[in-house]
């Protein structure tokens, strides 16, 4: 738990929480046990990349479960989730370094079609980050960064793109060992690479 002094964001999932992850009808889930341990570095969908900084038995709306506590760096947020729907939420761990490869393949890819209309073009690439799927959010982050060098984009899918770049770039920073600072450089060095603009969305 925070340090008393410490200020931080804390997001406990319980039964009656609104994860933020609506339409979950409209995706398909395969849920997968993984026994996380303490220092285990992780990915909670939607949120990004963090570490695990604690195991405790904690008793929420009458019940008592054991939580997993989460550390987000990037949006210096605590997460609690209950061991047991840790599958459920979509909790895993960060990438390889095989994953990391193809990571970056995507990022340098073409980009794919999009809806033109701008509510289907915003809900088809929110849809995507709600899947916790990082091929899905770097189709979305490397789509993005081309459409705004290209057409620009509107304020919506501006943040859009800052937070599935914060997101990726939490991700690619445990990945690949780097603190926060490099990992959204390195990120943006690609794309610039890639689709020849500056991918910063301010």
């Amino acid at each position: 738990m925070p340090s008393p002094g410490t200020l931080t964001k804390e997001l406990i999932i319980s039964d009656e929480t609104d994860i933020d992850i609506d339409d979950l009808d409209d995706i398909q889930i395969v849920l997968e046990h993984i026994d996380f341990e303490l220092g285990d570095s992780v990915v909670y969908p939607h949120h990004g990349a963090g570490q695990i900084a604690g195991k405790e038995l904690r008793t929420i709306l009458g019940e008592e479960r054991e939580y997993l506590t989460i550390k987000i760096l990037h949006n210096d947020m605590t997460v609690m989730v209950p061991v047991e729907k840790a599958a459920e939420v979509g909790l895993r761990r960060v990438i390889d370094e095989e994953t990391v490869l193809k990571v970056l393949a995507v990022l340098e890819a073409e980009t794919s079609e999009m809806p033109k209309n701008w509510n289907r073009r915003f809900k088809h690439n929110r849809d995507k980050m709600k899947t916790g799927d990082i091929y899905e959010l770097s189709e979305v982050v490397r789509n993005l960064a081309f459409r705004e060098h290209d057409k620009g984009l509107s304020t919506g899918e501006k943040q859009m793109y800052t937070r599935a770049k914060k997101i990726l770039a939490s991700e690619l920073m445990y990945a690949l060992d780097k603190n926060e600072e490099e990992a959204e450089a390195h990120l943006d060095d690609l794309l610039l690479a890639a689709h020849g603009q500056t991918a910063v969305a301010s």
